[in-house]
């Protein structure tokens, strides 16, 4: 039988976008059906495949968006949060490979469904890009995410830190400001695609600080002092308000945890 992690390389290895879309939801599907072993027999590569286009540019080149009323603004956002989403596949995905032998058999369930509402979540961007015109990779992105994975590749704890719980929490405190630019310009299709992608992020930080928690129980760790001491390590950048709460709340990821830290 296959190997959970012999199946998480090929998708880590696919570069068209839609057929990287399929193989993560190909996974998540052999996975719930019994198909995969719970062996992690491979290395996962330092990083995935992707198309050549996007371009992806440093943050700091990246263009000016555009207001996000105009369909021009509104592309641009919705490109962005499409290369959000496609890399996200990836982060869920390289995170069963690489850490999965670390944890019980529920993480992989969990990132496997992270991966396949990605994947999801991608398609949902891209056709709604198609509709007004356009289509992934027709704008420049940037590379943010995989930075921060490579920067945690050797540390499972630093992973869940930085990616789920910095930077996919980030997407709950700023996603109800960008439905409402939408709904404001008339554009509800968009915005209720953000929602449901609102919705099941929530379902992602929460995966990400469960995780976290019983990998400092099991250590004897802190949880909220090893998060703290981990952001200030791995962390380009800083934690800055205004924060969502209430989201981060019913993801379990409590105040105690990024006040200390915010800028």
């Amino acid at each position: 039988m296959q190997s959970v992690a012999e199946a998480a390389r090929v998708v880590l290895l696919t570069a068209a976008p839609e057929a990287k879309r399929r193989a993560a939801r190909d996974l998540a599907r052999a996975w719930r059906g019994g198909r995969l072993a719970h062996r992690f027999d491979m290395a996962m590569p330092d990083r995935p495949a992707w198309p050549e286009r996007p371009e992806l540019l440093a943050p700091r080149h990246m263009p000016k968006r555009r207001s996000g009323g105009s369909l021009v603004g509104r592309i641009a956002m919705l490109h962005a949060l499409a290369h959000i989403e496609f890399v996200a596949i990836d982060l869920a995905v390289d995170l069963v490979g690489r850490f999965g032998a670390a944890f019980p058999r529920g993480f992989t369930d969990d990132w496997l469904s992270v991966a396949a509402d990605e994947a999801m979540h991608f398609a949902l961007l891209d056709r709604r890009l198609k509709t007004l015109g356009s289509h992934y990779g027709a704008l420049p992105a940037h590379d943010g995410l995989w930075q921060a994975a490579e920067a945690t590749a050797g540390d499972a704890l630093a992973r869940l830190a930085i990616v789920p719980m910095v930077l996919e929490a980030r997407g709950l405190d700023v996603t109800p400001a960008t439905i409402e630019r939408f709904v404001s310009a008339g554009d509800e299709r968009s915005a209720a695609i953000l929602r449901r992608i609102l919705a099941d992020e929530i379902r992602h930080v929460a995966a990400g600080t469960r995780w976290f928690r019983h990998a400092c129980d099991q250590q004897e760790f802190g949880a909220a002092e090893t998060w703290k001491h981990l952001v200030n390590t791995y962390l380009r950048g800083t934690v800055k308000p205004p924060f969502n709460d209430s989201a981060r709340r019913s993801a379990g990821l409590t105040q105690d945890f990024y006040h200390a830290v915010a800028c």
